[in-house]
């Protein structure tokens, strides 16, 4: 064993308590140590975050981690600081003093992570302390969403590569879903100095993907949760579906809760964590549930719509089973699924004149004049949006997220929006005001002292910091600052959880909004690709759905899996075919008796051949005379 692995292990056992490495991740640890760049490749569940924290604990200086999940960013900093690891992160929802800290302690403290989205990395503020910040690695969380090539684009990704030309650090980005083309890009993206690429194998033995169509989706579901013991995952397309679908179970007297990004944090966090402790037993939810969560024994993960695209479906279904025990992936379709696929080309892709025409509509709905809107953040209501101005809702949301990949805004789904205020009265009126409640002025001295502009803009405010100061409730707090706004001292905001729209540019004079048809026509052949592979993956009934993955994603030496629908039904095939060899033909039989018995009128099938080659090689049967 050389140093290096040494070290690594050692790392490993201090801090996480484990004595060997996962498949490949000790030669990506290793491939990262010695400093060079590197591509990991592992699938969900496969210990991605291991393979750049081991490196950045055996290192002196801190990693910047880019990662675009907020619920992720989060999860990974707690659990870090659980095992004495300092870690912080910066995220939407956070105020600019909050994130000045953040940035001070990750420059000037003893912290080994800063966790940050890809779209902090273009602001002045973080630009500020970059040169002083030792950076051990530059690590690329999510790496897929770098390359137009892949199902997920982000454009502030591409500033990543950028930050190479001023931070002198190896690179360590990982993924779990990369086809070869995407793999390579990744690469040139991040402006890779040698090309190194360590990907894990992606077979999952013990995960059986069964396709199933059907018109009783709700039947088959049922089946599942009362004939598969353990923990589940239905996945659905959208929020009312999870709803209905998870009173529906409950109707039948299966524990079962619905999880979407519609609701708020602490109910998320709640029901995550019933889910997690198995209080839940089933959890019906949108894509928004799964990233970052780490259950070991979940048996079945069921896919009651199909999946946009291959990497999503191999993300979802690659939840079940991590513990290595048997854990089933069914996908549920019928021809409605088959259409929607299709549609998904000219839906998600509107005309660009039409993208344009919601660009406008968008800023005019939030009031910014043309020119003006640069780096704000504004709460954004789509519902109230679409029926202002009576658009089709699937249309709008999608020109919408085509602005988000042309890179003109990001649309943050359910972002925890603080508390803020605003004190509109004259410093000499408040002076001068009767305040007939002594916590009143308290309050108000409290928030004049720490926050300088709350008489200039709506200002976001520390709760729990004023809370405490002046001995209240949070609760008793916001009634106090409800009261001071109905006597017009304050306008007050209250904290709330909303889809949130960051605009990164001044708003363009109609006509100026630089739709290039190269690269929409680029995305939308992406899209077309990807589910055509979708349709073919559900609707072919000959090759073994493992391999058929594999395949996608640049493993083409593989075997049948021997557990998915089409190698059951191979089987049972050949178990038919078997026995009616074994008791059809006897001594003297020849070819054209095992064509008549299998209905075969040419030549042989293969598994015909291969039933019958295995009778002969066994002894079952004596070969066919000539």
């Amino acid at each position: 064993m050389d140093k290096e692995t040494a070290k690594a292990l050692e790392v490993l056992k201090k801090y996480w308590g484990y004595d060997s490495f996962r498949p490949k991740q000790d030669e990506i640890v290793c491939a990262a140590a010695g400093g060079g760049d590197v591509l990991a490749i592992l699938p969900t569940g496969g210990g991605k975050s291991v393979c750049f924290q081991v490196p950045t604990m055996m290192k002196e200086g801190i990693s910047l981690v880019v990662t675009p999940l907020i619920a992720l960013m989060k999860d990974q900093v707690q659990n870090l600081n659980s095992r004495g690891i300092k870690a912080l992160a910066i995220y939407a929802g956070m105020s600019q003093k909050e994130v000045d800290l953040a940035l001070n302690n990750a420059t000037y403290g003893d912290f080994k992570f800063l966790y940050l989205s890809p779209e902090r990395l273009n602001t002045p503020l973080f630009r500020q302390y970059l040169p002083h910040m030792e950076i051990a690695y530059i690590v690329v969380d999510e790496a897929h969403c770098i390359s137009q090539w892949g199902y997920d684009f982000r454009p502030d990704y591409l500033s990543i590569g950028r930050l190479r030309e001023v931070v002198d650090a190896p690179v360590i980005a990982v993924t779990a879903t990369a086809t070869p083309e995407v793999a390579r890009d990744i690469m040139t993206q991040l402006r890779f100095r040698e090309e190194r690429m360590i990907m894990g194998g992606f077979e999952r033995p013990n995960l059986s993907y069964i396709v199933r169509c059907t018109e009783d989706k709700l039947g088959q579901i049922l089946s599942v949760c009362n004939s598969v013991p353990g923990t589940g995952i239905v996945y659905v397309r959208n929020r009312k579906k999870a709803e209905e679908l998870a009173a529906f179970l409950k109707s039948k007297g299966i524990e079962a809760s619905f999880y979407h990004a519609g609701l708020g944090s602490e109910t998320r966090a709640l029901r995550q964590e019933e889910w997690k402790m198995g209080i839940t037993r089933v959890m019906v939810c949108t894509n928004a549930f799964g990233m970052g969560i780490d259950k070991p024994d979940v048996r079945f993960v069921i896919h009651f719509d199909v999946p946009d695209s291959p990497e999503a479906y191999f993300q979802e279904a690659g939840r079940g089973g991590r513990d290595g025990k048997q854990a089933y992936a069914l996908m549920l379709w019928n021809s409605g699924d088959i259409r929607r696929l299709h549609q998904l080309d000219t839906v998600s892709f509107p005309d660009r004149d039409y993208i344009a025409d919601i660009y406008q509509k968008v800023h005019i709905f939030l009031d910014i004049p043309y020119e003006y809107g640069e780096l704000s953040q504004h709460k954004f209501d789509f519902d109230a949006f679409c029926g202002k101005y009576r658009l089709n809702r699937q249309s709008a949301w999608y020109a919408i997220k085509y602005i988000e990949k042309a890179g003109h805004w990001i649309l943050s789904e359910s972002v925890d929006v603080k508390t803020r205020v605003m004190i509109s009265a004259d410093r000499k009126v408040l002076y001068d005001y009767q305040f007939d409640d002594p916590l009143l002025p308290r309050i108000l001295e409290l928030m004049m002292r720490r926050y300088t502009g709350i008489f200039s803009f709506p200002t976001s405010i520390d709760e729990d910091f004023i809370s405490a100061k002046t001995g209240l409730t949070v609760p008793q707090l916001r009634e106090k600052l409800y009261r001071m706004s109905l006597l017009h001292l304050i306008r007050y905001i209250p904290a709330a959880t909303s889809d949130v729209l960051f605009i990164k540019h001044e708003r363009l004079m109609p006509g100026n909004l630089d739709l290039k048809p190269r690269t929409y026509n680029f995305l939308k052949e992406n899209q077309h690709r990807r589910t055509e592979a979708m349709v073919e993956f559900v609707t072919q009934t000959e090759e073994c759905r493992s391999r058929r993955i594999l395949r996608y994603f640049g493993q083409t030496e593989s075997e049948d899996c021997g557990n998915c629908d089409i190698c059951r039904a191979r089987k049972n095939d050949e178990r038919q075919i078997e026995r009616k060899l074994m008791s059809e033909l006897g001594e003297g039989y020849c070819i054209e008796d095992v064509k008549r018995l299998t209905g075969s009128p040419e030549t042989l099938p293969p598994r015909v051949l291969k039933v019958l080659r295995r009778l002969i090689d066994s002894g079952t049967l004596p070969p066919p005379r000539n």
